[in-house]
C-alpha cells in the first residue's frame, strides 16, 4: 500500500507540514510555510518529497518498473 502523505522539513528553518502528494505528477518546487523559502529537489532526487520528506513520493515508493516515473 501507498502512503500518499509526508511531512516536509524545510532545511533553513526545520517548519515541518504535512501534505497530500500527487499520484500523476512530480512537485519540483514546494514553499516553506514557515520561513517561506523556495524548496527544489536535492540533486539525484526525483521531487522534494523525496529530498525533504518523511515518506519518498509513490512512484518511488511502489519500485515498479511498470509504473510511471516520477520524472
Amino acid at each position: 500500500m501507498v502512503n500518499r502523505t509526508s511531512t516536509l522539513t524545510c532545511p533553513k528553518c526545520g517548519h515541518r507540514q504535512s501534505e497530500e502528494m500527487p499520484d500523476n505528477a512530480c512537485v519540483y518546487f514546494y514553499e516553506c510555510t514557515g520561513c517561506h523559502a523556495l524548496l527544489r529537489p536535492r540533486p539525484g532526487d526525483c521531487c522534494v518529497f523525496c529530498s525533504y520528506g518523511d515518506v519518498p513520493c509513490p512512484p518511488i515508493q511502489t519500485d515498479d518498473a511498470t509504473a510511471p516515473r516520477c520524472c
